[in-house]
């Protein structure tokens, strides 16, 4: 498919939204719907100001979404990339304990736990293998926060880019953290040639088992949101069925995945009105937030 002439126009606004949206959901990182709405209300808007932190910081979502790219170039840009050599990029330019990650230790942070396999010499991709981590910490989030910049290289080639992103969230992950990076990735591969959100879903579903926990869920949202508007209303179905109490360690893929799914559909195509549902939803709201704004971007 040949590059659209706007490309370059277009992946400024991809990584601009990215930007916007971490810093609009950094500052309240982890917190709770109820928490938000007790302290925040609705966030429409920059909040930091509001809880006396700075708003740019370094940050992990923004820092690793554009530096593991870099394993792209460093091979030749060529199409059959693999997770050994994304591995390679990890060491070349992480710093450790500095740099990039969440360095949060193993078996905690799921990055810093595959960091600490390739240093050993366990290449990717079994350096994320759920088979050598564990379930819970191969299904964190992190392999859907680092995506988008696999997408943007891929405009209107969802396969290039659903396999670009399969080889780089293995460095790390495994499971349905890799089916949530899938599925991202196509939609905002495919976002430069359409626009409609139900269009790109469906496309996107093609890439993941249909049984597949991520599957289910997108399947569930789209029937809650078809049958209820409210976007509140649905929000306490996903806290109700794929919320944090049902999945463990720190951040887990499925929750946020769904958060993503749900603004998306809400906000209709609205970059403003999205960005506010996904960041006033809590969790993972950097991260989430990224995602969505570089999609809509």
């Amino acid at each position: 498919m040949p590059i659209p002439q706007d490309y370059t126009e277009r992946v400024y606004a991809g990584v601009l939204g990215k930007v916007i949206g971490v810093y609009l959901g950094r500052p309240f990182e982890g917190w709770s719907y109820q928490m938000i709405q007790e302290r925040l209300g609705d966030v429409d808007y920059y909040v930091h100001d509001k809880l006396g932190v700075p708003l740019i910081v370094t940050d992990d979502d923004v820092s690793g979404t554009f530096t593991f790219l870099r394993a792209l170039e460093d091979h030749g840009g060529r199409p059959d990339l693999t997770s050994a050599e994304v591995g390679e990029s990890w060491l070349n330019y992480l710093i450790r304990e500095r740099t990039i990650l969440w360095w949060g230790g193993m078996g905690n942070s799921t990055e810093h736990t595959a960091y600490l396999r390739l240093v050993t010499g366990i290449r990717a991709p079994e350096s994320g293998s759920m088979a050598l981590n564990g379930k819970v910490v191969a299904e964190q989030i992190g392999a859907q926060i680092f995506i988008d910049g696999w997408a943007m290289v891929c405009p209107g080639n969802p396969d290039q880019a659903v396999r670009f992103a399969t080889v780089a969230a293995r460095v790390s992950h495994d499971g349905e953290a890799v089916h949530g990076a899938r599925v991202l990735a196509a939609m905002e591969a495919l976002a430069f040639v359409e626009a409609d959100t139900d269009r790109l879903i469906d496309r996107a579903l093609a890439y993941i088992p249909t049984q597949s926990v991520i599957a289910r869920m997108i399947g569930d949202i789209r029937t809650w949101h078809a049958k209820e508007k409210d976007w509140r209303a649905t929000r306490e179905m996903i806290e109700a069925n794929y919320g944090y109490d049902r999945y463990g360690g720190n951040c887990h893929m499925v929750p946020n995945h769904g958060l993503i799914i749900h603004s998306l559909l809400h906000g209709n195509g609205d970059f403003q009105k999205s960005l506010m549902i996904v960041n006033t939803c809590g969790w993972d709201t950097d991260c989430n937030s990224g995602n969505v704004g570089c999609l809509l971007g």
